[in-house]
């Protein structure tokens, strides 16, 4: 529901804030008011359409701001939801939903799933004809819901197979031209006999090689400095200890290291003697590591970031080709597949459009009850379900027709003229469908416009009822509908310092009473005020 409603700058409203309630609420007051504005602003905060001209004279800017509190919708913060747009003179637009830049249509998107509303020239999803059977089936509920879930499931793999068949049958000599590169480019991965620590070893060597005279250098000067001192001193070292070691144990334990070390050095002699051998320059050699480098940096600029994923690369490609030269075989599987999911999206089909039919009906019933009601008992609602072809929602395709007077011919809801008629319809549809639409705030302009006291004693009733299970704004000049509300404002206008503001004021019971009065009669008298008491009652 929307729990705050703030407008600025739109008309002649200066800057209000409007704290709106649950259930019912009505919007009465002076004609030329700002009654209207307020609604425009909701639209425009619903991404409606918006003129430079309704910016308040004398202004840069208008801002509409909603505080909605919808617990249950998963982009709340604490239950709550911030939705603002603000309109420059210069044509700047800035729409947020909970602080969130967002676009004009993310805007429109969001809030058309929020609020739904309903006047003289408005266009509502009920009237548009791609929303009929989704109407419908929420109307039916779980005898559909579960059926129709499965054939979704059902329908999405037969797209999918579709567009793979597609793709299969396609022009020979493309196929032929795939064929022909992705067999070329599994040679060349193939020839190339990849392994898979190919790359580290070659630049081991590589480094090797470009490294081999600084190495050799280095390994002669080890090879002299040991040869031609090291190990003599330390020999020199040790015959010397030899000659005390039994006098002190300390002695003994220095000439143990000191032998250690002889032995250790010998090894590591014999190491860089043996290293300084291996060393060598073969230049055939290196131009072949040379080459190798070159042909895997090659491959792996085509086929992957390195010779693992090059190897993968060349598995796909192995299985692609595999696949396309079965394709035969395999598109004969997806059909036989195809055939078998079209056999049961057809039966499950049949038993929703069995459904749908004998729900229609039911559905017609109810709504021309409730046409009836409202003053409309020539009335005839219609729910036309014809078969066609798969789509998401099975075989068939809903509209509702509508024919309001008798020996005249049925027609579709958005070619309604008269604003009174139309009015009546949408309220008798979303009288029986409150149940089913998931729209939380429904917002009517006027609906009271062309019908009588008694019509509009019922339209009263029926709004109140859809108040049960969604927030309602109605704007009326009727006192019977007036004196349905659960909250009641009264909107006015005054003037100050030459300027013209919108005033809101939420009422009291007695302030309600004291409205519809003055609704009835133009001015509040004692029998009108009795008479307005006597409506609250039947409330």
């Amino acid at each position: 529901m929307i729990s705050t409603l703030h407008i600025k700058n739109i008309g002649i409203i200066d800057d209000i804030s409007i704290e709106l309630s649950e259930g019912f609420n009505v919007l009465t007051g002076e004609t030329g008011a700002g009654k209207t504005l307020i609604i425009d602003a909701i639209s425009i905060i619903s991404g409606g359409r918006f003129s430079k001209e309704m910016i308040r004279n004398g202004e840069e800017y208008s801002l509409v701001e909603l505080n909605l509190y919808l617990p249950n919708n998963p982009i709340s913060i604490e239950n709550n939801i911030i939705v603002s747009r603000e309109i420059h003179s210069n044509g700047r637009n800035t729409c947020k939903i909970n602080g969130r830049l967002v676009t004009l249509t993310e805007l429109k998107e969001f809030m058309n799933n929020i609020i739904d509303i309903h006047g003289q020239n408005d266009n509502q999803k009920i009237l548009n004809s791609k929303y009929h059977i989704k109407y419908l089936d929420n109307f039916i509920g779980e005898n559909i819901l579960f059926i129709k879930d499965e054939y979704s499931k059902l329908y999405e793999k037969r797209l999918e197979i579709q567009k793979e068949l597609k793709e299969n049958l396609g022009d020979e000599k493309e196929k032929q031209r795939q064929l022909d590169l992705l067999q070329y480019e599994f040679e060349e991965i193939d020839r190339a006999g990849l392994k898979k620590d190919e790359e580290d070893e070659l630049e081991e060597k590589r480094k090797i090689f470009m490294n081999s005279e600084k190495i050799a250098k280095s390994l002669n000067q080890a090879d002299l400095a040991l040869g031609e001192g090291a190990i003599d001193k330390i020999n020199d070292a040790i015959k010397a200890i030899e000659k005390i070691n039994d006098i002190d144990e300390k002695y003994n334990n220095t000439l143990a290291e000191l032998k250690n070390i002889y032995y250790d050095i010998q090894e590591l002699s014999r190491n860089i003697c043996e290293f300084n051998t291996d060393v060598y320059f073969d230049e055939n050699e290196r131009d072949e590591i040379e080459e190798r480098l070159d042909l895997i940096f090659s491959l792996k600029r085509k086929y992957g970031n390195s010779i693992t994923e090059i190897l993968e690369y060349k598995e796909n490609i192995e299985n692609e080709i595999n696949r396309i030269n079965n394709l035969d075989e395999y598109n004969t599987k997806l059909k036989k597949e195809l055939e078998n999911i079209e056999k049961e999206m057809l039966n499950l089909s049949e038993k929703m459009h069995n459904i749908r039919l004998k729900c229609g009906k039911q559905l017609d019933e109810s709504i021309n009850k409730e046409l009836s009601d409202l003053e409309m008992p020539n009335a005839k609602f219609i729910t036309n379900i014809q078969k066609t072809n798969f789509n998401k929602n099975g075989i068939d395709e809903v509209e509702y027709f509508i024919l309001t007077n008798i020996g005249e011919e049925e027609k579709s809801l958005n070619k309604i003229a008269s604003g009174g008629e139309m009015s009546r319809i949408m309220l008798a549809i979303k009288t029986v469908l409150a149940n089913t639409d998931n729209t939380p705030i429904l917002i009517f302009d006027e609906i009271d416009t062309g019908i009588s006291g008694k019509a509009a004693k019922s339209v009263g009733q029926k709004l109140k009822l859809i108040g049960k299970n969604h927030q309602v704004l109605c704007i009326t000049h009727q006192p019977s509908i007036a004196a349905k509300g659960d909250k009641n404002y009264y909107i006015n206008k005054s003037s100050k310092n030459g300027r013209t503001f919108t005033n809101v004021k939420k009422l009291n019971e007695e302030e309600t009473i004291n409205e519809v009065a003055r609704i009835l009669n133009g001015e509040i008298t004692d029998i009108s005020k009795q008479h307005a008491i006597e409506l609250r009652k039947t409330a």
